[in-house]
């Protein structure tokens, strides 16, 4: 097989690569090249297997003594050592000289529609109406408890500590329905530094989970300062990160990186702020993972299911993205923000 990918092949916008029996890449066209974000000429010569950004797939297919069978492999994460991951369908074909065909079909990171973008205006306003609906009966249950506290006698604990749990009840049901009714207006957003919001994020999770977790931090310190609203986005970061407490996780890792020529929606952005939330927890149940984002969603009984929609919301806020993908023992939350065009000038000046 030629060391050179055939002329053909670099006609194609489809990115292609020729692997030789022994599982090193032979060639790559010139769209490979392009959507891998390196030469031609580094590509070649290196294991198929190093190019796959998570799990060892490609690995077993084409090792030796594996049946050589074709395979459809969707949502394939592939990048050059060190690169960013780059996803994509992809057919491994065996070819007669034992060697294989990959032809990728590249695909967005995060598959499916924005669920929030989906939900139907209809539902939004029912769940306003059914907040509102409740107001009274919370109001009352709540005078009805503290009418009952006065009458018990005074060597009761046992009716107190039930009345004083139903009090708190209402009063947590209460601030959950002036949340849906009254959510925070946003603020103007003031120059900040993402890596100090996430340090506050950092000190409040120390405080919740002490030793039993460990907080690793990941930061790009070249970033350039970011514009936004601090406060709302240590919110939205402590949620994301007190979630992966919740579902057991080990150790969480906040990582920042720059992300060049980032697509948010419909608009496009020269530069933009990718911030990951890594966990080794249980990860998100695949039965709630289309709903995930919604509100009152939640896969823990005492959850209140605001936590990952007020973190989207503060996405959009900040004309931003909040996506996951998720498998037990690996979860990723990713934060997409965009700088402004003077953000990539900045960054330039910087170096």
């Amino acid at each position: 097989m030629p060391t050179a990918a055939p002329s053909a092949y670099d006609q194609l916008s489809t990115p292609v690569l020729t692997v030789g029996a022994d599982g090193i890449v032979l060639a790559v066209n010139a769209a490979c090249a392009q959507w891998l974000v390196a030469s031609a000429r580094r590509l070649a010569r290196m294991p198929l297997a190093a190019l796959e950004f998570e799990g060892d797939t490609l690995a077993r297919l084409t090792a030796a003594g594996a049946p050589r069978e074709s395979a459809r492999l969707q949502r394939l994460a592939l990048s050059v050592p060190g690169g960013a991951p780059r996803f994509a369908d992809a057919w491994l074909t065996a070819v007669d000289d034992g060697g294989w065909l990959l032809e990728l079909h590249p695909v967005d990171e995060f598959p499916g529609d924005d669920p929030v973008a989906a939900l139907p205006l209809a539902l939004s306003a029912a769940l306003k109406g059914l907040a509102h609906e409740l107001r009274n009966p919370l109001a009352g249950l709540k005078g009805a408890a503290q009418l009952l506290a006065r009458r018990l006698p005074g060597d009761d604990a046992a009716s107190r500590e039930l009345v004083e749990l139903i009090d708190s009840e209402v009063v947590r049901l209460a601030h959950l329905v002036d949340r849906l009714l009254d959510p925070a207006p946003p603020r103007a957003h003031v120059p900040l530094n993402v890596h100090a919001v996430l340090e506050r994020v950092l000190r409040l999770a120390e405080a919740e989970a002490g030793w039993a977790v460990k907080l690793v931090r990941d930061y790009d310190p070249s970033l350039p300062g970011l514009e936004g609203d601090p406060d709302r986005l240590v919110q939205a970061v402590w949620n994301l990160v007190r979630n992966a407490i919740e579902a057991g996780a080990g150790e969480v890792v906040l990582r920042t990186r720059a992300e060049h020529g980032i697509r948010i929606g419909a608009t496009a952005h020269a530069l933009g702020l990718r911030l990951d939330i890594l966990d080794d927890g249980r990860g998100v149940p695949g039965e709630l993972a289309e709903q995930v984002f919604l509100p009152l969603v939640s896969g823990r009984a005492e959850g209140s299911g605001l936590g990952l929609a007020l973190a989207q919301q503060v996405a959009r806020e900040h004309q931003g993205s909040l996506a996951f993908r998720s498998r037990p023992g690996h979860t990723v939350f990713t934060l997409l923000l965009p700088y402004p065009p003077e953000g990539r000038e900045a960054r330039d000046d910087a170096q």
